[in-house]
């Protein structure tokens, strides 16, 4: 059976039990704080803040949720195929590298973003002295402020999959593998944006274990494999991901006030109730057609957008 596992704060632990109301099981193993269960799914979130997703789809439903949690490897032999957070090279910070990183996983609205960023050493304190750091530490008008500079002088390569694409391309593969694919696509984009040079390392934001990143792009034509590390919180590691991360957050927020125009109400990020709202709005406008090409369909947001609508 297909698992995935994620570790969140009591804030988080409590925000799902919420969102998972509706498929609450009566009964809950010892140690856990609930259990649910939501199509084939079964979700068990215990007080230590780990959350169990079993099931064939249990990556996309995760996946709703790791932009707050961090992920936990299945327990495996040790390798650095397998392990998370392989210890970097001594002085890694000071290297001229490809950073990427993604935006929107989580949030029913609005599109996946992956953007793939160069920094060069000589170019490591003019990103610190332009404000470039973790970009959940920053507010949006200052992301907005960065980002600009940023893209006028990074070679960088922005992947936008707007809610259209995203929902084309969903049911024939797993959220997990398209942000590989789309890692590896940009990645690729920026190496031929800085021939000849060559970056002295890669350092892929962690969403998942190597090899099961390497199994999603090994049906890619051109797959970029050679000095790429894989760090969780990976812009604490490499302002290269902190730009990227940064990018892409600002084409993310784009990506939103482009859909907000479009409806003629207030697009949110996020997957709260807010948002159950705002799709319900949608369908009953224009039903899941209109609904759509705004959100991802596939999140639970769909199902209570529905029941709050009347519109199947």
């Amino acid at each position: 059976m297909a698992n995935e596992v994620l570790l969140v704060s009591k804030e988080t632990l409590t925000n799902m039990k919420q969102y998972y109301t509706t498929n609450l099981k009566s009964t809950t193993p010892p140690g856990s704080f609930f259990a649910a269960k939501k199509g084939g799914v079964n979700i068990t979130a215990y007080n230590s803040g780990k959350v169990l997703f079993q099931g064939a789809t249990s990556q996309n439903e995760a996946a709703i949720w790791q932009e707050k949690a961090t992920l936990v490897p299945a327990k495996k032999k040790n390798s650095s195929s397998t392990s998370l957070n392989v210890p970097l090279p001594k002085g890694f910070s000071d290297w001229s590298v490809i950073g990427s990183d993604e935006v929107g996983t989580g949030s029913y609205f609005g599109p996946l973003t992956v953007v793939a960023a160069y920094v060069d050493q000589s170019q490591l304190a003019l990103l610190k002295e332009l404000g470039v750091r973790d970009s959940k530490e920053m507010k949006d008008s200052e992301i907005i402020r960065v980002a600009k500079d940023l893209i006028t002088f990074l070679p960088h390569s922005l992947l936008n999959v707007m809610p259209e694409k995203y929902n084309a391309i969903q049911p024939t593969m797993t959220q997990g593998k398209m942000k590989a694919i789309l890692h590896n696509q940009a990645l690729g984009h920026v190496l031929e944006k800085i021939k000849p040079k060559k970056p002295d390392g890669i350092l892929i934001d962690q969403f998942e274990l190597p090899a099961t990143y390497f199994k999603h792009i090994s049906d890619q034509p051109k797959q970029i494999k050679e000095t790429i590390y894989f760090q969780t919180k990976g812009e604490g590691h490499h302002l290269a991901v902190a730009a990227a991360s940064i990018i892409a957050r600002y084409a993310f927020l784009k990506g939103l006030d482009e859909l907000t125009a479009q409806a003629g109400m207030k697009i949110p990020s996020g997957a709260g109730s807010n948002s159950d709202l705002v799709a319900a709005k949608l369908l009953k406008q224009g039903g899941t057609l209109l609904l759509g090409k705004y959100a991802k369909l596939h999140f639970a947001n769909t199902e209570k957008a529905k029941k709050i609508s009347g519109v199947r």
